[in-house]
């Protein structure tokens, strides 16, 4: 019983973790990406805001704290930059703090899930 308690538990604990992980990795194709992201030049076109960090304990909820990875198997979404707008299933705005990494439209949120 307390195996299958544990099992359950760390369960939960590992898909909590893989969740609210950020880390992301640029694919090279749209057919192997997870989400297709377009790049927008002001802030008021995004749907989220993406703040950069450097390290993956950084890159933690789904706020915008990217954190970008070396190879496709270490990131949690593989993302594929497209070179038109009506391509994209998400619209970001590079932001230069964390505090400003934020989701301006809270429907399309699932996509980083």
């Amino acid at each position: 019983m307390k195996k299958a308690l544990l099992f359950i538990v760390m369960g939960f604990v590992e898909a909590a973790m893989s969740v609210n992980a950020q880390k992301v990795f640029s694919v090279g194709y749209a057919s192997q990406a997870d989400v297709k992201v377009f790049v927008v030049d002001y802030e008021s076109q995004a749907d989220l805001c993406v703040h950069r960090v450097n390290y993956a304990s950084q890159a933690t909820g789904n706020s915008g704290a990217w954190f970008w990875v070396d190879y496709e198997s270490q990131a949690d979404k593989k993302i594929f930059f497209v070179d038109y707008e009506s391509q994209a299933d998400l619209k970001i705005y590079f932001v230069q703090y964390s505090s400003q990494s934020e989701w301006k439209n809270r429907s399309k949120m699932h996509l980083m899930y």
